[in-house]
Parts: C-alpha cells; sequence; structure tokens
C-alpha cells in the first residue's frame, strides 16, 4: 500500500470516527480531495479490512453514506464500561405500521389506514419516537396532511444499506395486514363493550 493511501485512508477514518453519525460520500470525497466513485471503492477498501482484522468496529454503508460503528457481537463488552442503550421491542400493529410505511413511503396517516382499516395514530407516534419514522413534510392536498418516512435508524436496526434492498412484498400480505387489522378492531370494539357494560353494572349498583 502506498503512504498516500495509508494517509488517504487515516483521514476517512479520522473523520468517520470523529462525526459518529453517518457521513455522506460527497462530503467524504471533499475531505480527502478525491471523486465520489473513487472515495466509495477506498471506503469498500477499509470496509473489507476491518473484517479481514476481525476488529472490535466496522465501517456500513447506508444509502449514499457511510457510518463507523461497534460490531453487535462486543455489546456485552461494551455495557460494561458505557450506558446500556435503550432497547425497544416492535409490536405486531407497529411492524406492520413500519412495513407499510417503508414499502409506500412517502406516505400519510390516512393512506395506512386505508391499508390496515384501523386507525394507526399510536402505531406511527411510537415508530416516531423510536426514530424509525420521520416526517418528510406535507402532501400538496387539501388539508396538507403529513407525510411519513423511515430514517437512517431503521437502516442500521434492518441491516439494509438502503430502501431498494428490501425484499419484495406481496398482495397476499397486504391482504394479511387487513385481515390483522380488523382482528384488532373487532377486539377494541368487543373491549370497548366489555367496558361500557362494566360501567353499567357499576352504575347500577350505586342506583340501588
Amino acid at each position: 500500500m502506498s503512504i498516500e493511501l495509508e494517509k488517504t485512508e487515516a483521514a476517512i477514518e479520522a473523520v468517520l470516527f470523529t462525526m459518529g453519525e453517518s457521513v455522506e460520500v460527497s462530503k467524504l470525497a471533499a475531505a480527502i480531495e478525491h471523486d465520489v466513485d473513487t472515495t466509495k471503492k477506498i471506503v469498500h477498501n477499509m470496509m473489507d479490512k476491518y473484517e479481514a482484522a476481525d476488529r472490535g468496529i466496522k465501517i456500513i454503508e447506508l444509502e449514499d453514506a457511510f457510518q463507523m460503528c461497534t460490531k453487535q457481537e462486543y455489546y456485552d463488552n461494551l455495557i460494561k464500561v458505557a450506558s446500556q442503550p435503550r432497547k425497544y421491542v416492535l409490536t405486531d400493529v407497529q411492524l406492520e405500521t413500519l412495513s407499510i410505511i417503508a414499502y409506500k413511503q412517502p406516505v400519510t396517516k390516512m393512506e395506512i389506514e386505508k391499508i390496515r382499516g384501523v386507525s394507526s395514530d399510536r402505531a406511527v407516534n411510537k415508530l416516531v419516537e423510536y426514530g424509525l419514522i420521520k416526517e418528510l413534510g406535507r402532501l400538496d392536498a387539501p388539508g396538507r396532511p403529513m407525510l411519513f418516512g423511515t430514517t437512517e435508524e431503521f437502516l442500521r436496526v434492518f441491516g439494509v444499506q438502503s430502501i431498494e434492498e428490501l425484499p419484495v412484498i406481496s398482495e397476499e400480505l397486504i391482504e394479511q395486514f387487513k385481515d390483522e387489522a380488523e382482528m384488532e378492531m373487532e377486539a377494541e370494539k368487543r373491549e370497548a363493550e366489555d367496558r361500557q357494560e362494566n360501567d353499567e353494572e357499576e352504575q347500577l349498583v350505586l342506583d340501588i
């Protein structure tokens, strides 16, 4: 390896380490004074070397950006000296909503609810809170509804470089979403009816 290439890789390593978050490849290219294609080749070569050397860190590619991060297998070692990262478990409803957003983005709540058949407010709000989706702006239509799409955190969590890497979704799965949504709606309806009956029984007891 030439001294010049070593210095270029060291510069990329310094930028990625310092920034912490993902860095657009165009900005990396500007930092090392190379074109985008050459920069990508250099970073991809660094990614291969990191894997071959069995190091504790790695570089991941997220659409048109790169990020340096810790390898998952060293998580147990990391939390002994650092705060334990917040973990969350997605419910079936949240997963369904996230799937619709990932494949249909940019998408509005109304479009999500048209597919699911029920309100998705709570699921959407939770996904925003988890950083898996974000507001992309407003649709140029009556009422100017908010548009939602996935984030880089979504790509990191599901281990893909871009949305294009997601598997093709079938119409059968969409129908399954609708069926499950209908079941969810029926369950919520039954719960509401049960609560109403309990309230009426308590009221009757008080009246007596």
